[in-house]
């Protein structure tokens, strides 16, 4: 509670002000579920077998290639959900994907599926941090898995590859300069000290993912929704640039790319030319 309540009074979560709201439910998931006494964590690959070709183009994230991950995992928990009350009798609970006041590291972190790393995402030893997280919180009294030790050591490449220093110091993350922040959740204008240090991307960023030793153990995906969608693969930096508000809306119908709309996109993809031409 002290280390996010610092964290939003600092403003380091931008404009996200949605971050401030519910602070207690975020502590105590009894507040978000009667009853509750576990949380469950899954964790679900999304590293892809094949990767956009950015020489020349702009940069997507990897985790933004297929299918809107929040309909995947919440189907795929509410099977478990059923699963559990066909093996163990009347369950009660609700699931989770990123669209509730649930602190989905902090209990990742407890449950022992990872560590949180110096970059702020959780890593798992031999598999890296490719992955999306997910929550069953249900009111099933269970025996809960430990903690996981810190296996980052003294290596600090994800603060050194950030291009907008958007990690101030190990673990911590200024939200507000995060570039997936700038090109998703930022609805104003990028601001111009940014200038030059976009590095293409106009939708997330995988920089701190891509530059961590732990992810040379990430191993390609099997879940047919997350495989890169035709159009998106076929697009091309004219396709990008010169791309309407019906294509889009036809393209990323069912993608997280949605969640920038057409109009943020654009605001991205003009920064970025703008001062690639300034450059």
């Amino acid at each position: 509670a002290p280390r996010l309540e610092a964290w939003l009074h600092q403003k380091k979560h931008g404009e996200m002000g949605w971050m401030e709201n519910h602070f207690d439910k975020r502590l105590d998931p009894r507040l978000l579920v009667d009853g509750a006494k576990s949380v469950v964590t899954v964790l679900l690959n999304y590293f892809p077998q094949e990767t956009l070709t950015t020489e020349d183009n702009f940069k997507i994230s990897k985790y933004a290639y297929g299918i809107d991950y929040h309909y995947v995992i919440k189907e795929k928990l509410n099977a478990l959900m059923q699963q559990i009350s066909e093996e163990i009798g009347e369950v009660h609970g609700r699931a989770f994907v990123d669209s509730a006041p649930v602190m989905d590291k902090a209990w990742a972190t407890r449950s022992g599926a990872g560590w949180i790393g110096k970059n702020a995402n959780i890593i798992r030893p031999r598999v890296g941090s490719f992955f999306f997280i997910g929550e069953l919180i249900i009111d099933l009294e269970l025996t809960p898995d430990g903690p996981m030790q810190d296996y980052c050591g003294t290596c600090t490449r994800c603060i050194d590859a950030c291009p907008t220093a958007a990690i101030t110091e190990p673990y911590v993350v200024d939200g507000s300069r995060c570039i997936s922040y700038l090109t998703i959740e930022l609805k104003n204008n990028i601001p111009e000290e940014f200038k030059g240090k976009m590095d293409n991307w106009i939708f997330g960023c995988d920089v701190c993912q891509d530059v961590c030793p732990w992810n040379s153990f990430a191993k390609p995906h099997h879940e047919p929704a997350f495989v890169l969608q035709e159009d998106l693969r076929n697009f091309s930096k004219k396709d990008w640039l010169e791309i309407s508000k019906e294509v889009f809306d036809k393209t990323f119908k069912h993608s997280p790319i949605k969640r920038s709309k057409w109009e943020g996109l654009k605001k991205n993809i003009e920064f970025v030319v703008r001062n690639e031409l300034l450059a």
